[in-house]
């Protein structure tokens, strides 16, 4: 059985990232971890009472971590949270969210997140999902300058 923080430090360890947000005592706690074994790395945390205080950020980060934040976070302040780290070019997120009435599968996919995992851990059980800049959006063969009515016009002109 993985456990929450297994989860989190296998996606911290295949995306070796220089630069960690971290929200949520699990999140902290691995981040913690990672930055022992790579004194480089830099972390940043934010306040689970208040997240977008903090927002946006001065730089992009490679990896963003959240955990037991959501739940205690009214829906719209944890919506703004993942939107705005989403937004702004967080290059990868993974939300650990558990049991909650608050969130469903389909706020966080409207999100551009996917469901990753479901997990059992100390607290009841979590649902992990993610978000990564570089697969979100996948190429569509229609979206080239041959399939516009004006492919002349292609890149130059933005309403």
């Amino acid at each position: 059985m993985t456990t929450p923080r297994e989860i989190l430090a296998r996606i911290i360890d295949s995306t070796q990232p220089e630069t960690l947000l971290c929200c949520g005592t699990v999140a902290h706690d691995v981040a913690q971890i990672w930055q022992q074994h790579r004194g480089e790395a830099r972390i940043r945390s934010l306040d689970t009472t208040d997240p977008n205080a903090s927002l946006p950020l001065d730089t992009v980060q490679d990896l963003a971590l959240i955990s037991d934040t959501l739940e205690h976070l009214p829906h719209d302040e944890g919506a703004l949270l993942l939107g705005q780290l989403r937004n702004y070019g967080t290059h990868q997120i993974a939300v650990l969210v558990g049991e909650t009435p608050d969130w469903a599968f389909t706020d966080f996919i409207g999100l551009g997140f996917r469901r990753h995992a479901e997990l059992q851990g100390d607290g009841g059980s979590f649902t992990l999902y993610t978000y990564n800049l570089d697969t979100y959006n996948h190429k569509r063969a229609w979206n080239n300058p041959d399939n516009w009515a004006n492919p002349e016009m292609w890149g130059k002109a933005w309403w």
